[in-house]
């Protein structure tokens, strides 16, 4: 970005892969190797996994197959996951972004179970907020919007007066849904339509304001 935009929330809700932490190497071993087992193009596949809970996408893949099935795939997916830590990473600028935000309205809202949630963010070396919505938390995963108003209601703060911090097609089309604004990381949200993108968390700046809001310089 060439000009620093500057938002005004009340609660920042952040996810995790590829938002906070990089475990895009986990994520390719794993689906990949699911989608040679099922015959499936693991590029094509690659392209729908991103930010969705693991079932929900086998849905995606595989729409005549029984969802119990896909629910059972899925936990024997997180389970490998979880196992898996070779290559997980803090995003640049991470660890600061996070202690900028302590005292601050914020929570963790992730497709991922509390272990897996819990294992990325200790591989990074990352402080788990206070607050998480998890795979647990919610009956349906994004790019439904139940993760974000969930995470919105347990801070207190409407959802109008949210930013939202994503990286993938169905977390921005959640965050979106929600009513919220979204500040898309990387190099996959920029065709997925967030308020404004940046290359990583050091390119953004927060800032405690007099009026008890939070004012982000991003970019």
């Amino acid at each position: 970005m060439t000009a620093t935009a500057v938002l005004t929330a009340r609660a920042l809700l952040l996810d995790m892969d590829g938002t906070l932490v990089n475990s895009d190497a986990v994520v390719e071993r794993c689906w990949r190797r699911w989608s040679e087992q099922h015959g499936l193009d693991p590029d094509e596949v690659m392209h729908v996994v991103h930010g969705r809970q693991g079932h929900a996408s086998m849905a995606l893949l595989l729409p005549d197959r029984p969802m119990e099935q896909n629910h059972a795939d899925n936990a024997r997916m997180l389970a490998e996951e979880t196992a898996d830590m070779d290559g997980v990473v803090a995003i640049p600028g991470a660890p600061e972004f996070l202690a900028s935000l302590h005292g601050l309205p914020h929570a963790l809202v992730t497709s991922a179970d509390v272990p897996l949630s819990t294992a990325r963010m200790t591989a990074a070396g990352l402080a788990l907020p206070e607050i998480r919505i998890t795979a647990e938390s919610v009956g349906a995963s994004k790019p439904d919007p139940e993760g974000f108003l969930k995470g919105a209601a347990e801070l207190g703060v409407a959802p109008a007066d949210c930013v939202v911090f994503e990286d993938s097609g169905a977390g921005i089309a959640a965050g979106r849904a929600a009513g919220m604004r979204v500040v898309g990381i990387g190099p996959r949200a920029g065709a997925h339509g967030p308020d404004v993108v940046v290359r990583d968390l050091t390119e953004v700046r927060v800032e405690a304001a007099e009026d008890g809001t939070i004012r982000l310089y991003v970019g």
